[in-house]
């Protein structure tokens, strides 16, 4: 019977010892601090069946076992920095939570280990249910903890995901606002270009009807050395095919320009005798030009100058073009670029032929023309002026005609060189207390 009852108890034993060395590996007590850090001699409560242990079992007192629980017991202090808000403090009420249930096991763990030696089944019972009782406690702490931070997460990734789709959709309405902003801008640009070409043509009425009534118009500058310089430039332009017409005909260029001015002309570089070309096509285009009279259409320009003179070839302007035409193209040379004096016969009979050399004149003569036109309009009324060779240059009333003006007038230190007119390119305009410089070419001379 001895060896009967021994028995039972030694399989429930195994059993029970089987399920407190699992809950040992889990719950790792040793490594939460569980032994009192003032007492660190205080030997562990491994249990080992053997005799020694048992002796040792027996030997201790309920005062003992008291004062080991007490020194084994753990006190969780408060967490500082966990206040304020209600977050905090439940997470501290819940690490307080855990520890108190920690502590627990620990002692439960302690009572199983007591109640086997003396061997005492009720004892192990009870302590091994609250062992388990305090597990269960363990996980459901653990699943909560899992749940909330799951329920955390996805509380966050909703609210990251509700914030992009407002920032998305508040991005749509910027991309549709810009696109309606610049669909205006283009709309506001076609309207006051509509504008701008109605206000031209409104001012184009205007003046043609001040014009007709013998009023005048004010004075624009800026308008009238847009003109200005559409006619120096168209002189210029026509300038190149007279030029090619002297080559090809045999022309000394050379001795052609030297022969416009009376004495010899003293050139920076030998390409600078284009000007003295220009000279002589505005020398010839603004003789005998009075301003005082109103003989010009006030910028009666047009888009097709030779069809304006084929269709009303008894026009002021048809006559401006033959009278400049039989000035500035001489019968030698004429006769030298085409072999005949026919355009001059065309031209004296009131016809205008539509061949390019003379296209290109009308074309210049044009340009000329809505200068004159605009001279003779407005109030008060402007002068031209001239500038003899010699003159010594002043930036008041002249302008170098050369592209590299600064190089043209540099060179020298001031006060030792003195810049000198050697030809006017194009005549000035004084309107009122308002100048429109002359265009003329420099040499430069050592004082």
């Amino acid at each position: 019977m001895e060896c009967g009852s021994a028995a039972k108890p030694s399989k429930s034993f195994s059993n029970i010892s089987e399920i407190v060395s699992r809950f040992a590996r889990v719950c790792r007590f040793r490594s939460v601090g569980v032994l009192s850090s003032e007492n660190p001699g205080h030997n562990r409560h491994d249990y080992c069946p053997s005799d020694g242990d048992a002796v040792m079992g027996e030997d201790c007192s309920d005062a003992t076992e008291e004062a080991e629980r007490d020194a084994e017991k753990i006190h969780p202090q408060p967490v500082e920095g966990f206040s304020g808000s209600g977050e905090c403090v439940s997470g501290n009420a819940e690490i307080l939570k855990l520890f108190d249930t920690v502590s627990t096991l620990k002692l439960a763990y302690i009572q199983l280990q007591q109640a086997h030696i003396p061997y005492d089944p009720e004892k192990i019972k009870a302590a091994n249910e609250l062992v388990v009782a305090e597990v269960e406690a363990l996980c459901k702490i653990k699943r909560s903890y899992k749940e909330k931070k799951h329920l955390g997460k996805s509380k966050l990734g909703s609210s990251h995901s509700q914030l992009i789709r407002v920032k998305e959709k508040l991005l749509d309405q910027l991309k549709s606002q810009a696109t309606a902003k610049d669909s205006e801008i283009i709309s506001l640009r076609r309207k006051l270009e509509d504008l701008d070409l109605q206000n031209e043509e409104l001012t184009y009425k205007l003046e043609r009807r001040c014009l007709e009534e013998g009023k005048v118009v004010v004075f624009n500058q800026p308008s009238f050395q847009d003109a200005f310089n559409a006619a120096s430039k168209a002189i210029h332009d026509f300038s190149k095919p007279l030029i090619s017409f002297l080559r090809v005909s045999g022309w000394d260029l050379d001795l052609a320009a030297n022969s416009i001015e009376e004495d010899a002309v003293v050139y920076s570089k030998r390409s600078h005798k284009k000007y003295a070309f220009e000279a002589y096509i505005a020398r010839r285009m603004f003789h005998g030009i009075s301003i005082q009279s109103s003989n010009f259409g006030y910028g009666a320009g047009f888009d097709d100058p030779v069809g304006a003179l084929i269709e009303d070839p008894n026009s002021g302007f048809a006559e401006f073009c033959r009278s400049k035409y039989l000035l500035v193209i001489h019968p030698k040379m004429e006769a030298s670029f085409f072999g005949n004096l026919d355009h001059r016969m065309l031209v004296t009979m009131g016809k205008h032929p539509r061949t390019s050399f003379y296209e290109a004149f009308v074309k210049m003569a044009n340009c000329v023309w809505i200068l004159l036109g605009i001279a003779t309009s407005v109030k008060p009324k402007p002068e031209i002026f001239g500038v003899k060779r010699g003159s010594e240059f002043s930036e008041v009333y002249m302008s170098c005609v050369e592209e590299g003006e600064k190089e043209a007038t540099g060179g020298f230190d001031e006060g030792q060189t003195k810049l000198k007119v050697e030809f006017m390119v194009m005549p000035g305009f004084r309107i009122g207390d308002k100048l429109i410089k002359s265009l003329v070419y420099l040499s430069k001379m050592r004082s």
